[in-house]
């Protein structure tokens, strides 16, 4: 018995040793990479062989008289995520990172990818291939390597305007050309190997799911277009999400995303819709109108005619407006100058980023259902991460499991970042059934995740520590959250700029000199994208505006030790001012309590202490009632026991003050 009370106190010393001395992480060589110095060179298993692929390519190369080919790793949408059939460069490459630019001469081969990748394409990648790390520009190896007077082709629908304009700016003047092939070269050298297009049901969503119905949305577009100033005849939508948003049509073509391949060019008089006709039922048809051919039907026309189309309208005494972020030079090079209105976003992608009413409530529905299948992860961790029966991946695989089993999902809205002690400190980690780390509860874990649902898209980042975090740590982690807080309760002019009000998210780490490198949030649609652009805190993002959703996800990482991100949803409402005026503030819509074990409340001013416990009153209000009705006892627990209030009075029982009072009243006691 006395030992027990002594033992407290050297519990103590062990427990709080990591607060005095944050430990280095150790860098061990890797043995896993390729090796092209050697004599044969050394390729790990991991590594693709690309010869039969490159000269399949350089075939078609030299059929075009071209000098080199340039291969990037987007789709015909500028979408964030590709289908399969179109990963062209992982393809040529062996290298499946979701960032990078390969480039094929007749001589040689090379690729071009962040430092997050570097590890990744040396273990994919043969030794055909060089890597071009830093330094080096592609237009500055292309000036080297081909001749003056060569030709440099690339697929125009696989480049951007601005990717256009900044390769033809720098080789001006060098006598070497660019060359639009529209016929995509690595497409012929993949032959029939490469994946087939996607050909599942196209449907419409239910009236349920949906804010306006597509006749309402097409009115409103055409409305925009009549009063703009320079008077355009045409839209042209070249994003899945804008065709999508526009018809309240879905389908599965590209992952994480319900969207399918499509374009639509919205006249003054017509509206054509181009995608895979056969992939229409009888019902959607008939809920398209498609059988007629007035002003508020929509006539489908074949995917791959949109160019010729888009080109013979332009003949006319028109003018088509443009989002120039996601029209492809594809479409761009065959519309006259003059016939152009050119805006960074379209009308319809800035439009749907403001959500009415029925479309708010759908969201905030969304946020409940999902709170209630993390919180049931969070529990699940809590008994099972002690015992060692859990990884990173099983636990992604768990966490999507628990959201299947929630009404109206349709899948993850991204790929699930779960990752424990070091892999944290990568903001884009993401584990494998083959690479992956076992949980501990000596270490953080951080799990950044979401789901697709037919009323919503969610996603949400919670950072816990199921033992005793180092003083660092908690600190880390209470001026990230101080930061989430900061910027969710800013009150702000109406059209404020998210890049304005984005450091409110930074003041408390960058008071004590900390910061992270990414960016402090984004926009979230209804079923739509997880990062829905034109909304967010970057300076290509437009104005805040009342209805709009963004994430707010600031955060914290510790270079081989750990990783700390705190990400909630937040709607832009009304704030109510002392004087009159058209202010704005934010509504947290996620629903999952912070890790009180991680908080250091002495850190936390009165009106932060409010804010959060405000907050939690909310989950409670929110998701409490929805756990009880499904009789999550164990999980009601659960979330009542995490959202009691915080107060300033009572500091958390993992300090070092209440740990050596703790002893001290067992010392005492044992005397007695």
């Amino acid at each position: 018995m006395a030992w027990a009370h002594w033992g407290c106190c050297l519990w103590l010393v062990l427990l709080c040793a990591p607060a005095w001395s944050r430990s280095n992480a150790v860098n061990l060589q890797r043995t896993d990479v390729r090796n092209c110095s050697t004599n044969p060179p050394f390729l790990p298993v991991t590594a693709v062989n690309t010869t039969a692929r490159i000269t399949a390519l350089r075939q078609q190369l030299q059929a075009q008289n071209l000098s080199a080919y340039i291969i990037p790793d987007t789709d015909a949408h500028m979408s964030e995520y590709i289908g399969r059939q179109d990963a062209r460069r992982a393809w040529i490459t062996g290298f499946t990172g979701t960032a990078g630019t390969a480039v094929v001469t007749m001589g040689k081969a090379a690729l071009w990818t962040d430092s997050r990748y570097w590890t990744q394409a040396e273990r994919q990648m043969d030794c055909n291939w060089d890597l071009h790390k830093e330094g080096n520009t592609i237009v500055s190896w292309l000036l080297n390597e081909i001749p003056a007077g060569g030709h440099v082709g690339f697929d125009p629908f696989l480049f951007s305007i601005d990717s256009w304009k900044s390769y033809d700016s720098a080789l001006q003047g060098s006598d070497r050309q660019l060359m639009s092939i529209p016929v995509n070269l690595v497409d012929l050298a993949w032959g029939s190997e490469r994946p087939p297009v996607p050909s599942q049901p196209i449907y419409a969503l239910q009236e349920a799911f949906i804010g306006s119905t597509w006749q309402e949305k097409v009115a409103d577009i055409r409305n925009q277009m009549r009063t703009h100033s320079k008077a355009p005849t045409a839209v042209l939508l070249s994003a899945l999400d804008e065709t999508a948003w526009l018809f309240n049509l879905r389908s599965s073509d590209i992952p994480y995303n319900p969207f399918f391949y499509s374009y639509t060019l919205l006249t003054d008089t017509s509206i054509r819709l181009f995608a895979n006709s056969s992939r229409f039922s009888p019902e959607t048809l008939q809920y398209l109108n498609s059988s007629c051919t007035g002003p508020m039907c929509v006539q489908l026309e074949d995917y791959n005619q949109v160019r010729d189309r888009v080109q013979a309208y332009a003949q006319g005494d028109v003018k088509i407006w443009i989002g120039t972020s996601y029209t492809t030079y594809g479409l761009y090079e065959v519309i006259p100058k003059e016939k152009l209105v050119e805006d960074t976003y379209s009308p319809v992608m800035v439009t749907k980023a403001v959500k009415n009413s029925k479309e708010q409530a759908l969201l905030k529905a969304t946020h409940v259902r999902d709170a209630v299948a993390v919180i049931r992860y969070l529990v699940w961790l809590e008994k099972n991460v002690p015992q060692g029966t859990v990884d990173e991946f099983s636990g992604a695989e768990f966490v999507e499991k628990l959201r299947g089993e929630e009404n109206f999902f349709s899948g993850s809205s991204f790929e699930t970042i779960s990752a424990s002690g070091l892999n944290a400190a990568l903001a884009h980690y993401s584990p494998s059934e083959e690479v992956h780390r076992k949980l501990s509860t000596d270490e953080m874990y951080l799990l950044d995740s979401g789901g697709q649902y037919w009323d919503g898209t969610t996603d949400i980042t919670r950072t816990v520590h199921w033992g005793t975090p180092s003083a660092f740590q908690k600190e880390a982690y209470t001026r990230v959250l101080m930061g989430n807080i900061d910027l969710s309760r800013l009150i702000f002019p109406a059209s404020t700029s998210g890049r304005v009000v984005e450091a409110f998210a930074r003041k408390a780490l960058w008071d004590v000199g900390l910061n992270y490198g990414h960016g402090t949030g984004h926009g979230i649609g209804n079923f739509l994208c997880v990062h829905e652009w034109p909304v967010g805190f970057q300076s290509s993002n437009i104005a805040m505006a009342k209805g709009m959703f963004t994430s707010i996800e600031p955060g914290y990482y510790q270079d081989g030790e750990f990783g700390i991100r705190i990400e909630d949803v937040a709607l832009v409402v009304e704030a109510q001012t002392k004087y009159p005026g058209t202010y704005l503030t934010f509504e947290v819509v996620s629903l999952v309590p912070y890790d009180r074990n991680l908080i250091d409340v002495s850190l936390l001013s009165p009106e932060h202490l409010q804010h959060v416990n405000r907050y939690y009153q909310t989950i409670r209000e929110k998701v409490g009632p929805e756990l009880q009705r499904r009789q999550l006892w164990e999980e009601f627990q659960w979330l009542q026991q995490h959202t009691e209030p915080l107060s300033a009075r009572a500091p958390h029982t993992s300090s070092l003050a209440s740990l050596l009072a703790a002893c001290t009243l067992a010392i005492l006691g044992w005397s007695s």
